[in-house]
């Protein structure tokens, strides 16, 4: 029988760069369509002045990166020890393998292996590590676990796509950033990994390419062009489930890992893309440690999109896979940011 470790991360973009994470607020100040009451620091939400400071968030930019990469080192350190065979990992797909040509709800990358460069072409600045522009990491994949529970699913009633090659370019963010992360000090990244995407980005997927936009960006795109929504997060869930059935019953130790922040600023319309709902990522992360599945399973798209819980849906594939093996976290935390685009969330279930 196989052994099942749970950890839920996060794959935040600008943690790859140096300078001040919260950039995005002085980008949102000057946009003409922003709403007027949201111009004055004066009268924003209290911990958001807060973090905002008298440094434009600089402070509070250090703190958060200091944060993140603690987490990431102890998520790590759960990895040494459970020493999996191989990882599978929730990420979403940011227009970057889905495209035009093909979006489905779910996909299992069988790959052998994948190069990436992440610096390559980059233009948000120096990456943390200095790293040379033309530095390349290969992610070994693991194509019999995939093909494993790609052929689990489908037998039980899951329908999902596979892939034993990328398509248009070799690895996503999600995926890439989380890498990256779990190797924060470079000592090098052994355990293959089985990417599973989710089509987190719905509607704004291909209308929008799933960029982060401004208020007089989205005003752009009209309503009839947004795509057709993503998975419900019950059925993520669902799919979660099954996935955990599957890898019970396989021969390996298998790391589960949802990879995401949770809601994302520029995709909460009722904040006028400016900061995250961050009562909402509460009381779903108070959910997530109580163990109370109930409020996850039972989740609309509707009510997702509302909340810009986007990408959360990796983590309703989590909640799904912990709920069926009857696991609250050993261990999680909660970092709030109103300044820095999202919540992010640390967890572990350990077996």
């Amino acid at each position: 029988m196989g052994q099942i470790l749970g950890l839920g991360v996060t794959h935040y973009p600008p943690l790859c760069y140096k300078g001040n994470m919260s950039s995005r607020i002085k980008l949102l100040l000057a946009d003409p369509l922003l709403p007027e009451p949201l111009r004055s620091p004066e009268k924003w939400h209290p911990t958001m002045r807060e973090q905002w400071g008298a440094d434009e968030g600089l402070a509070h930019s250090d703190k958060h990166r200091g944060d993140l990469i603690h987490h990431f080192r102890k998520a790590r350190a759960e990895l040494d020890a459970f020493q999996p065979d191989f990882i599978l990992m929730w990420g979403d797909d940011q227009y970057e393998n889905y495209r035009e040509d093909c979006v489905p709800p779910f996909s299992v990358l069988a790959h052998d292996s994948v190069d990436i460069q992440p610096w390559h072409g980059k233009q948000r600045g120096q990456n943390w590590w200095d790293e040379p522009a033309d530095t390349t990491f290969t992610v070994t994949g693991h194509r019999a676990g995939a093909k494993h529970l790609a052929s689990a699913l489908l037998n039980d009633g899951i329908d999902l796509a596979y892939a034993y090659r990328p398509l248009h370019q070799g690895l996503g963010h999600a995926f890439a950033n989380t890498v990256l992360y779990l190797d924060m000090d470079r000592k090098g990244f052994p355990y293959p990994v089985v990417p599973f995407t989710v089509n987190a980005y719905g509607r704004w997927l291909v209308s929008a390419h799933g960029r982060p936009m401004t208020p007089s960006e989205a005003a752009k795109v009209p309503a009839a062009e947004l795509d057709p929504p993503g998975p419900q997060p019950w059925r993520c869930f669902q799919v979660g489930a099954a996935v955990a059935r599957a890898l019970a019953r396989s021969p390996w130790r298998v790391a589960v890992v949802a990879s995401s922040s949770w809601s994302h600023s520029f995709l909460v319309a009722k904040n006028a893309l400016m900061f995250p709902d961050v009562e909402s990522d509460r009381r779903y992360f108070e959910a997530l440690r109580d163990g109370d599945w109930a409020t996850w399973r039972t989740t609309l798209i509707e009510q997702a999109e509302d909340r810009g819980h986007h990408e959360l849906l990796n983590w309703f594939c989590l909640a799904g896979a912990m709920s069926e093996l009857g696991r609250k976290p050993d261990e999680a935390v909660f970092l709030e940011s109103w300044i820095t685009n999202s919540d992010k969330v640390f967890a572990v279930f350990r077996p």
